[in-house]
């Protein structure tokens, strides 16, 4: 009985990790800009499929490179370039489809709709270019089992819950402790007074744009590992659950992000392994639609006062 909790508890932390370090990108680009960038989901595919080409050129399958690397040291050059280039991806994203919009001040309703537009340009994007059969993301490491308590993780496992949790903390270091995160919290304040402080909007954008696609890049890459399937609607479902569990944990607070991800996550694994996974959306949702009508702003969440 303990070994099969433990079991399940590592399950709920894995997955856990990945709607949090996606719900992050959710919570910061909402602080910074009030704008629910539906996207994000697909930022994440975005970024599997870059940490796949990466890694299979890194291993010279497409004549790039002499083969013959070893595994962890593709591994260590593909994280990288995987957050980069996705982060790229979101930085023009955000250039090219929210900043037209935000300068004429658009109502965001229509920041909503081009969101969820360019999520659609994503994914049939991708199918476009390459094709709806799906890849299949090479073994980097080897996969080393690991005794818990009579339960039985892998090291990748280990290693997406482990990343999740440095990266929050390297987040919440940036955002409270540096001068780049001090204007992010500034603009999330009063973005109107902020650039009449010196403070130069465009970019702090930016800034919160590359932090949040790289962490989805990060996620796509972690999730790829583990579950090395690749297709171009893997993000939508994913991307939605983070984007509710980062409602749930209060949108705009990072740690309701990482609250509201591990929270989702063991609803989900606990659900499914006491009744059934055909229900496990059916409860987990109906609990957490529970939690939002008991505090309509989240967790952590703070309801927002306009003066008029």
């Amino acid at each position: 009985m303990l070994d099969t909790i433990i079991q399940q508890g590592f399950n709920a932390l894995q997955l856990g990790s990945y709607y949090s370090l996606i719900a992050l990108g959710y919570c910061l680009v909402y602080g910074v800009l009030l704008l629910i960038n539906f996207a994000h989901g697909d930022i994440f595919m975005v970024g599997a499929y870059v940490a796949f080409f990466s890694a299979t050129a890194l291993l010279g399958q497409y004549g790039f490179i002499q083969p013959g690397i070893p595994g962890w040291v593709v591994l260590a050059l593909t994280i990288p370039v995987t957050m980069l280039l996705t982060s790229g991806v979101g930085i023009f994203i955000e250039r090219v489809a929210y900043k037209p919009l935000r300068l004429k001040g658009a109502n965001r309703l229509y920041l909503v709709i081009t969101a969820l537009m360019m999520g659609i340009v994503l994914e049939y994007g991708n199918l476009a270019i390459l094709g709806a059969s799906r890849k299949s993301f090479p073994s980097l490491v080897p996969r080393v089992l690991i005794e818990v308590g009579g339960a039985t993780v892998t090291s990748l496992k280990l290693a997406a819950i482990v990343v999740c949790f440095l990266v929050f903390g390297l987040l919440h270091w940036v955002v409270t402790r540096t001068k780049l995160g001090m204007a992010m919290r500034a603009v999330s304040y009063d973005k109107f007074a902020v650039p009449l402080m010196g403070i130069p909007l465009d970019i702090i954008i930016i800034f919160t744009f590359f932090l949040g696609s790289s962490m989805a890049g990060l996620a796509g890459l972690l999730y790829a590992m583990n579950f090395p399937v690749l297709d171009p609607f893997m993000g939508a479902l994913v991307g939605w659950k983070a984007f509710i569990a980062a409602v749930v944990g209060g949108i705009g607070e990072i740690r309701g992000a990482l609250v509201g991800g591990f929270l989702l996550a063991f609803l989900e694994v606990t659900v499914a392994a006491t009744f059934s996974s055909e229900l496990r959306d059916l409860i987990s949702f109906s609990i957490l639609l529970g939690i939002l009508t008991w505090k309509p702003t989240g967790i952590f969440g703070k309801p927002r006062t306009t003066k008029i």
